[in-house]
């Protein structure tokens, strides 16, 4: 279960942090503003990998969503989390991001300022068994398919169409 007493910080919208906030306190429909780090990975062939979260998560439980996502924790910067991030769900060291977008990400229960990155990764990819339902690569094609039956995060649907092409 996510630890809902974790602190992130808060931010205005061009990321300077104006304070810090719980998990409990960023999602339990407040829509504190709070930065988050994504990484799009794609294979050489063009394929992209997705995670499926799992059941037990408390936003978008069960769906497919970007290979990479996690909270900035308070005091880190974006490069430091990504990091983090990438090590700790996918077991990736070696890897080498690319800033794609910086948007807010606004729902009814919470808001994010989303920092996006891509990589190009061929390398073996380790999902974390505490913190993910497994993931696999994707052809365009699958993903097409996808795209509005409640597979995907509606989240991961409107970042992928805004950052890259279908």
């Amino acid at each position: 279960m996510d630890n809902l007493k974790e602190l992130f910080p808060i931010v205005d919208e061009e990321g300077n942090v104006m304070g810090s906030a719980t998990r409990g306190e960023c999602h339990n429909g407040s829509r504190l503003l709070h930065p988050v780090v994504h990484l799009h990975v794609f294979n050489s062939a063009g394929d992209i990998y997705l995670q499926k979260r799992p059941d037990w998560k408390d936003i978008q439980p069960g769906k497919w969503d970007t290979a990479v996502g996690g909270h900035m924790d308070f005091g880190e910067t974006p490069e430091d989390a990504l990091q983090r991030e990438v090590r700790e769900e996918l077991g990736i060291t070696d890897f080498t991001p690319v800033f794609v977008d910086k948007y807010v990400f606004d729902s009814q229960r919470e808001r994010e300022l989303v920092y996006v990155n891509r990589t190009t990764y061929d390398g073996p990819i380790r999902p974390s068994a505490e913190e993910l339902d497994g993931g696999r690569f994707w052809t365009m094609a699958e993903l097409r398919e996808a795209m509005g039956h409640h597979i995907l995060t509606p989240n991961f649907e409107s970042e992928f169409k805004r950052c890259f092409e279908l």
